[in-house]
């Protein structure tokens, strides 16, 4: 079976900075990317939601003492949202967004459960080793 892979558009803006894999760090990224979408012109809503919840979870399941995670956010045409967060820890993928049905115990899921909900596409790209990249898109359709 094979895909036909399309090479992104230039981006028309871009943003990254690295960031601690803290808490803080994570609290940091959210407010880098209201502030970043308010420059472009952009409503920072649901695209605040989602780095908030990538961030989150780069600081507490990706955390490596030490590094750092990235976050960056580009804007391409036509008019879609792109936000990655990579973090040091490759070797820890993200489960599938839904937790077990019946398992009222479960304490993590329901973050990326939020992500695929407000986001038109997200995924996991592994590397470049021994990071990992989760990222969101959103269709802005200005």
């Amino acid at each position: 079976m094979s895909r036909k892979v399309t090479a992104p558009s230039a981006p028309l803006h871009q943003f990254t900075v690295p960031l601690s894999a803290t808490r803080r760090g994570a609290r940091l990224a959210r407010l880098l990317a209201v502030e970043q979408l308010r420059a472009w012109e952009l409503p920072p809503d649901p695209a605040r939601l989602i780095v908030a919840e990538l961030a989150a979870n780069a600081a507490v399941h990706g955390r490596v003492p030490g590094r750092s995670f990235r976050l960056a956010l580009s804007l391409v045409e036509p008019a879609t949202l792109h936000i990655e967060v990579t973090d040091a820890r490759g070797d820890h993928l993200p489960l599938q967004a839904r937790t077990p049905a019946g398992d009222e115990s479960a304490e993590s899921g329901y973050g990326l459960l939020l992500v695929e909900e407000l986001a038109d596409r997200w995924g996991v790209r592994e590397g470049p080793a021994p990071c990992k990249t989760v990222w969101a898109e959103l269709d802005l359709g200005q």
